[in-house]
Formats: structure tokens, sequence, C-alpha cells
């Protein structure tokens, strides 16, 4: 073979490794599944008296009607998911919440489009819910890929809008890869582009999009995430351990794993060293932390409430809390 022959064929290699490897990466995703539409119970929720039309924000199931519908005098969560994510795999958690009587939006972005977009975008969407209403709080709580986007919305724009109300701010982030995906790495080499004679930031592309750009290690987007903005009371910083967890079994047999981002994807000097941020360590897999169709997220429940974002359970409200969770993330019917 022929020396020139065979560059051309390290060429073509090289650009098609990070396509195969990032294929790879999306599987690990949040999988898609079947959600109700259906509204969310009403809970302990007060009852809603103004009805907004916001941009990305809507209730969190799928329903077509993306009418957001408030008290304008409480607190509001904004949920962010992550890749593969929708309004509707929030539900659970926004029962979790309706439940102790705190009301919940879901943010919807492009997943493919640049994480850098899609802040902006929550940024926005966030401004405006605060001038349309009186809420007092706004807590924007994001997990994996929505968690680089929550915290993005929450730093200092270039060109900061006109000020609104005061409200007080938060953020919670939960398995986001701060320090970017190890499985884009390749992508993140740019003096291989030449060499790849562009196939290699092709591939990144074909396999998630825009978004490439933003979530490899040597991106601006991660190299620079830039300080909170005033406003941001606190950051919740919650980081999963997630070796050795399993998503789906067999036989006793893990055919499935969920552990996706390891702990030194997730730590950043930058975003940990903000006097605003605590810190919290936890062993669970990447799906079990936000909870599925097979598990409830107690682990996160326990963290919200130790750390004063989700009200504590009443003791005589546990049984019914019980029943909820079996209900909601394991499909068991109410007895």
């Amino acid at each position: 073979m022929s020396r020139a022959a065979a560059r051309t064929g390290l060429q073509r290699r090289a650009g098609w490794i990070p396509l195969l490897g990032l294929l790879g990466l999306l599987g690990g995703c949040a999988s898609k599944q079947a959600m109700n539409t259906v509204d969310l119970e009403q809970g302990r929720l007060p009852a809603p008296d103004i009805t907004l039309q916001i941009p990305g924000l809507g209730p969190c199931t799928d329903n077509a009607d993306r009418s957001l519908r408030l008290d304008s005098t409480q607190p509001v969560q904004v949920l962010v998911h992550g890749c593969f994510g929708s309004s509707g795999q929030f539900r659970g958690l926004a029962q979790v919440l309706a439940f102790h009587g705190q009301q919940t939006a879901c943010f919807t972005y492009d997943d493919r489009a640049r994480l850098a977009t899609a802040a902006d975008e929550l940024r926005q969407a966030v401004q405006q819910l605060a001038a349309q209403s009186r809420v007092p709080q706004i807590t924007v709580i994001g997990h994996s890929q929505g968690a680089l986007i929550a915290r993005k919305s929450m730093t200092e724009p270039s060109n900061p809008p006109p000020p609104v109300r005061p409200v007080d701010l938060r953020l919670v982030t939960v398995s986001g890869p701060f320090s970017g995906i190890d499985s884009a790495r390749t992508c993140g080499k740019t003096w291989l582009y030449p060499l790849t004679l562009g196939m290699l930031p092709l591939s990144c592309y074909v396999a998630t999009g825009a978004k490439w750009a933003d979530i490899t290690y040597s991106s601006r987007f991660i190299r620079e995430p830039g300080p909170l903005a005033p406003q941001v009371a606190s950051h919740l910083k919650i980081d999963t351990d997630e070796r050795g967890t399993c998503r789906r079994e067999e036989n006793g047999r893990c055919v499935e794993g969920d552990d996706i981002f390891s702990l030194a994807e997730q730590r950043h000097p930058i975003v940990e060293a903000d006097g605003r941020t605590r810190r919290v360590e936890v062993g669970a897999g990447h799906v079990e932390i936000v909870g599925d169709k097979q598990v409830a997220p107690k682990k996160l429940i326990a963290i919200l409430q130790a750390q004063g974002v989700l009200r504590p359970t009443p003791a005589a409200s546990l049984p019914a809390f019980g029943l909820l969770l079996a209900r909601v993330y394991e499909g068991k019917a109410a007895h």
C-alpha cells in the first residue's frame, strides 16, 4: 500500500471513530419513553391565578397545550431535561413537587442545537416568567446536559437585558458533565481537523448536531463557564458516582449500564470555586438519580429535602407519598 493511500485510510478512520463513540454516548442518554400526556394531578398546589405563554416553558407533560398555569405569588421550580428528553420525562419529579405544594414549569429546547443557544433561550424564559408574574423565587433544576444549560443560563450575559422585577434565583444541577464529555474528546482535538479533511467535525455533527462544539473538553463553553450572575442566591451541585450502576438487568445480569459520566467529567474547579456553590456527592446511576419507569428518585428527594429545595414530607403524609412514588415511577396501581 502506498504512503498516500495509508494516510487516506487513516483520515477516513479518524473521521468515523468519534461518530461511533458519540453514537454510543447518545445511546447512554435517558432513553425515550412513552410518557403520559395527561395534566399533572393538583396535589397540594394552590389554585392557579394566571396563564402565561412563554416560549420554551410549559407544563411538565407532553400535552400539545403549552400554556403555563401558575399561582403568581408562589415560588416556581423550572426543570431542564437532558439529552433525548422532553417535558413529559420530568412529569414524575413535577408530581413529587406538587405533592409537597410546589409548582413547576418545564423548559423544552432543541436537543441538537448549541448548548449556548439553549441557555440563552432559558435565560429569556426565566426573565419573562419573573416579569409577567409576582413569583418570589425561581429555582432552575437541570439534569445531565440540562445541568450545563441551566448553569450557563444563570451566568451574566455579554449583553444584559433591561433589569426586571427583582426575584430570588436559585440553581440546582444534577450529574452535569462540566468538564466536558469524554466520549466526545476526539471531537475537541482541533489539530485532527485538517488531517481528516474535515471528516472529524462532520462526523461529530452527524452524531450530536451543532451542540458537539460545546460538549468537548476544549470548547470555550466548557473552559470558560463564566461567573454566576449576582442575582443567583445559591447553586446546589449534585454529582453522582455512577460506577457499577445498572439501568436494566435480565436474569441477574446487567444488560444496560447506568454509568454515563464519571466524577472527573462532573467536576470543574471554576464552577465549584463560587462561594454560593454547595457540592453534594451521591452514589447513584445517571438515570436512577432522577428516576424512570422502574425506580423512584429517592436519593435525589432526600438530598433536595436536606438542602431545603424540596419541602419536608409531613409524617402523616408518608404513606400517601409512598403510594404516589410506586404509582408514578413503578406503574403500580393504588390500593
